[in-house]
């Protein structure tokens, strides 16, 4: 190939831009192995990037997008060869390694995961980081003694990418999922995904909330943090263990030891960034099998092209997105 369209976003002093640009192979990054791009997605992450007050990407220019599936078209290393199916997720992809919005990339060989069977390109991309995420929080929580027989498990910012895929696959494995968002409109997406009970925003933010409440849910996946993670602390039952992954509520919030002291609860750091390829693929094998959401495709927002990145990521900032964006290359 001669040249090939890429998302670049550049910062040179006050100026920033977002913009697609024509690169060469050549201009691609180090790495064993060069992948021809059918699909990537836009994460709350990707979509800071493409912000000029996004703070994460870690040198410019830079291609965002850290997430991608495609097929393998050269391999200086043994594990893959040309034609072979396999995704990428997470890492330093899109924030300090050229990523996933653009037709090829180059990655280093222990990033690379191959495509279990039971996914196509576009289902892992549905599914993606924040896919993954959520799976590594139910992979966490059931490490710690998780069982669909203690009793409900809470989803928090239920409709984005990580909370509709736990609703989907809590509900997949038999679970009772109770639902979170501030969304009204979405309680009846939220419930047709597996839901049992849809709860507002300000349910788990009450006027007065104790230190320690009366026991109630068995687990939670929280990628939303912030205030109101503090009353539902005061909820757990007895060994439950809370998922924490994100922060869009806020990076703070005030608690005291009680939960922790008094009912052995855990709070779970689920980092998706650097978690060991071991363990990284054996959840991508249970994605494409048990973990796989029966409604997969209802997740999805939209499909965006390179041209309309820009837009459906700030979408994404604004937290007017139900699900996932995809981009196809």
């Amino acid at each position: 190939m001669d040249s090939f369209n890429a998302i670049v976003v550049e910062r040179i002093q006050d100026q920033f831009s977002c913009k697609i640009e024509e690169l060469r192979i050549e201009n691609l990054p180090a790495g064993e192995v060069t992948i021809r791009v059918a699909y990537s997605g836009i994460n709350y992450k990707d979509a800071m990037a493409c912000s000029p007050s996004g703070r994460v990407v870690r040198q410019y220019p830079m291609v965002p997008g850290i997430d991608l599936a495609g097929t393998v078209v050269a391999s200086s290393d043994p594990r893959y060869r040309e034609g072979d199916e396999v995704l990428v997720t997470s890492y330093e992809l899109g924030t300090g390694h050229f990523g996933g919005f653009s037709a090829y990339a180059r990655v280093p060989a222990d990033w690379v995961v191959p495509l279990p069977q039971g996914l196509t390109h576009r289902e892992a991309m549905i599914l993606g980081t924040a896919g993954f995420t959520a799976a590594l929080s139910i992979h966490r929580m059931e490490q710690n003694g998780l069982r669909k027989e203690q009793g409900p498990v809470l989803v928090r910012g239920a409709t984005g990418g990580v909370g509709s895929s736990s609703v989907s696959m809590l509900a997949a494995l038999g679970y009772e999922v109770e639902a979170s968002t501030g969304k009204s409109a979405d309680h009846a997406y939220l419930l047709e995904l597996g839901a049992t009970r849809v709860l507002s925003r300000e349910e788990l933010s009450p006027a007065e909330s104790k230190t320690i409440s009366k026991e109630y849910w068995a687990g939670a996946v929280d990628p939303v943090g912030g205030s109101a993670l503090a009353h539902v602390l005061s909820r757990m039952k007895y060994g439950a263990s809370v998922a924490l992954s994100g922060l869009t509520g806020g990076a703070d919030f005030a608690a005291t030891v009680y939960p922790f002291i008094l009912r052995g609860v855990n709070v779970l750091g689920i980092d998706s960034v650097y978690c060991p390829s071991a363990v990284r693929k054996t959840l991508w094998e249970r994605m494409a099998t048990e973990l796989k959401p029966r409604l997969l495709e209802q997740t999805v927002y939209k499909e965006a092209r390179l041209d309309e990145v820009a837009e459906a990521a700030q979408l994404v900032l604004e937290g007017k997105v139900r699900g996932r964006v995809l981009v196809r290359l």
